[in-house]
C-alpha cells in the first residue's frame, strides 16, 4: 500500500478492544471502545476488521496499522502464545487479520505498545530507562533502555508476571495455578482476578475490584485487609524489578492503575525488599491511562 500519514492503533485486551486513528504528529482523530468477544476468534477478528473500517471513513484513505496483543507471537509459528486471553492461543491472529485487512500489520506485546506510549509522550517522557507495568486481565511488562525498547533474545523482556511471587507463603505457593500451567505466579495475585479472588478467599463474596475499592472507602475492614495484602504483594513483586533492572522509572497501566492509595502505599512498602538504603525509582501511574497502550500500538 502506499504510504500515509495516519496510524491506527489497535489494544485487543482480554475485556476491551480499542481503536485510535491519528495523524502523523500524533493528535487524535477517532477513537472507540468495544467489549471483546467472550472466547470467540472469528468475532475478535470480525471486530478489529470492523473497527478499522470505521476509522478510516473519517479519513477516507487507508492508515498504518500496529496492533498490541496479550501475549507474544511463537518465534516458530508466527501464531500467539502465552496468552492470558487463552482463546487466542495457537491461532495465526496477525496472519488472519492482514487477510481480512488486506495490509501488513505490525505488531508487539500489549505491555510494550504500553512502555513505548509512556516513553514516547507520556509520564516517561524525559527518562531514559523505565519498566512498564500492565496490570490487568493479565500482568505484564516492556521495558525501555536507553531510550530503546527491549524486546530480548526470545522476545521475552518484561514477562514479570510469570515469575513465582517473591517471599511467598507455602500457602501462596500452593493456592492458584495460573493459566501457564504453574502454580503461584505473580499474575494470579496482582491481576484483576487476583484480587477478586484474594477478596472472596476471605469473605466467600464474589465482588468486583471497583466495589472492593469502594468497600475500603467505607472502612470495610475485609476489602482494607486484602488491598494491603494487595499492596504487600505488589511492593515485592516490584522489588524483583528495581533489584533486577534498577529503571528510574515505574508506570504501571491497566484497570488496576486505577487504585489510587498504591501510589502512596507501595513506595513505603517497597524497602523492605530492595537491596539499597535508598529508592529513587519513581513508582506512577500512567499519563494516557488505561488508554496507553492503543497510542503505542498507534506508533509502532
Amino acid at each position: 500500500m502506499k504510504s500515509s500519514n495516519y496510524k491506527i492503533g489497535i489494544d485487543l485486551g482480554g475485556t476491551k478492544i480499542e481503536i485510535i486513528l491519528i495523524d502523523a504528529i500524533g493528535c487524535e482523530i477517532f477513537r472507540k471502545r468495544i467489549k471483546t468477544p467472550v472466547s470467540n476468534y472469528e468475532l475478535t477478528i470480525k471486530s478489529i476488521t470492523n473497527l478499522v473500517t470505521q476509522a478510516e471513513e473519517y479519513i477516507n484513505d487507508q492508515a498504518s496499522i500496529g496492533i498490541g496483543i496479550p501475549g507474544k507471537l511463537s518465534t516458530k509459528t508466527n501464531f500467539i502464545e502465552y496468552s492470558n486471553s487463552t482463546y487466542l492461543i495457537n491461532k495465526p491472529l496477525i496472519y488472519d487479520l492482514e487477510k481480512s485487512l488486506s495490509r501488513k500489520i505490525k505488531v508487539q506485546n500489549d505491555a510494550n505498545c504500553f512502555a513505548l506510549s509512556e516513553f514516547k509522550d507520556g509520564a516517561g517522557k524525559d527518562t531514559k530507562s523505565l519498566f512498564a507495568v500492565i496490570l490487568g486481565s493479565g500482568v505484564g511488562g516492556g521495558i525501555i533502555i536507553n531510550g530503546e525498547l527491549h524486546e530480548g533474545s526470545n522476545s521475552n523482556a518484561g514477562e514479570w508476571g510469570h515469575n513465582r511471587l517473591p517471599w511467598s507463603t507455602d500457602n501462596e505457593i500452593n493456592s492458584r495455578i495460573c493459566y501457564c500451567g504453574k502454580k503461584g505466579c505473580i499474575e494470579t495475585f496482582l491481576s484483576g482476578k487476583g484480587l477478586r479472588d484474594s477478596f472472596y478467599e476471605l469473605t466467600q463474596k464474589a465482588f468486583s475490584s471497583e466495589q472492593i475499592v469502594d468497600l475500603s472507602f467505607k472502612q470495610d475492614p475485609a476489602a482494607i485487609s486484602i488491598l494491603e495484602l494487595y499492596e504487600e504483594r505488589l511492593a515485592k513483586s516490584l522489588s524483583l524489578i528495581i533489584n533486577t533492572l534498577d529503571p528510574e522509572m515505574i508506570v504501571i497501566g491497566g484497570g488496576m492503575s486505577n487504585i489510587d492509595r498504591i501510589y502512596q502505599n507501595v513506595p513505603n512498602l517497597i524497602g523492605k525488599y530492595v537491596l539499597s538504603d535508598s529508592i529513587n525509582t519513581k513508582i506512577v501511574k500512567a499519563f494516557h491511562g488505561d488508554s496507553s497502550g492503543v497510542r503505542g500500538a498507534a506508533w509502532l
